[in-house]
């Protein structure tokens, strides 16, 4: 069942390897698709100015992760990469995708590297949004996010305590944004205060005390990607150094890169309108629509 929202997006629901997972979806189904996976704390709407300017063109789908919005948590807190990317090789099975655009955002962006490199024939282009090889085990953004989960608070006792927050941690971040992440994390308990809508004891656990056999090398996959690739780096970001990223399109002449001024990590928050241009661009490419 579909539910149609003041965006455009449809809510829709499908079980993923056993969760209840949520997506949206704009457009028609006949068009080309593009796929997007979203960070740590983040949702799938995350994404939704960016889709509504594709959907004349585009089926956008935006998928919540096991334990992010409005889809199930996982009970035995499985928040690592390859389970993401093996409820995306569900998603695309069940939805028949193949030749879609694959966007993905910081731990999205990571199942997005292991997905195209391991999928070639279904994925035509894709776009990775701040993270590379070791972004995630060592740094400065590294620290910093690790730090953030751990210092997370459980509620809030309002709205405007949970914007102050917010603000704190992203000061990059648009008022649009922030009202759309105030709007789609946080969610009203029997007491009045407001909760996160994610699993937030599961998500740090798996974050701050990361099983080793779990935890990825990206190297491998950005080294066998396909298809043509950009990643967008925030000009402001500690979680992709740039000699990372450098690095990456030496490794695969596949891999653009495009640097974003004044933008941190959440480049598409931080800075939509740049980050449009590029995606965009990037997707009427010869390389990209080939």
């Amino acid at each position: 069942m579909a539910v149609d929202t003041t965006s455009g997006g449809r809510d829709r629901f499908l079980t993923l390897n056993g969760l209840r997972a949520h997506y949206v979806e704009w457009g028609e189904a006949d068009r080309p698709a593009i796929v997007m996976l979203h960070g740590l704390r983040s949702y799938a709407r995350t994404f939704e100015p960016l889709a509504g300017r594709l959907q004349d063109r585009y089926r956008v789908l935006a998928l919540d992760t096991r334990g992010r919005g409005d889809s199930d948590w996982d009970p035995n807190g499985a928040y690592h990469t390859e389970s993401y990317v093996a409820d995306l090789e569900k998603f695309t099975d069940l939805l028949g995708l193949d030749g879609f655009v694959l966007l993905g955002h910081s731990m999205g962006g990571a199942t997005t590297y292991v997905y195209a490199a391991r999928h070639p024939e279904r994925v035509r282009a894709a776009v990775v949004e701040d993270i590379g090889p070791g972004s995630s085990l060592s740094g400065a953004g590294a620290e910093r996010i690790r730090r953030e989960v751990a210092e997370t608070p459980r509620d809030f006792p309002d709205q405007e305590a949970a914007r102050r927050y917010w603000r704190s941690i992203r000061p990059h971040i648009s008022e649009e944004a922030l009202e759309s992440r105030l709007r789609h994390t946080l969610t009203p308990d029997e007491q009045g205060r407001w909760r996160w809508k994610f699993d937030l004891a599961g998500i740090a656990a798996a974050r701050l005390d990361p099983d080793p056999a779990r935890q990825v090398d990206l190297w491998p996959y950005v080294e066998a990607l396909r298809c043509p690739t950009l990643v967008v780096r925030g000009g402001e970001s500690d979680f992709l150094p740039a000699a990372t990223a450098v690095a990456m399109t030496l490794r695969n002449p596949r891999i653009r890169l495009v640097d974003v001024p004044g933008a941190g990590h959440y480049v598409h928050d931080d800075a939509p309108e740049p980050f449009h241009h590029h995606f965009t661009r990037f997707l009427r490419s010869a390389e990209a629509v080939r």
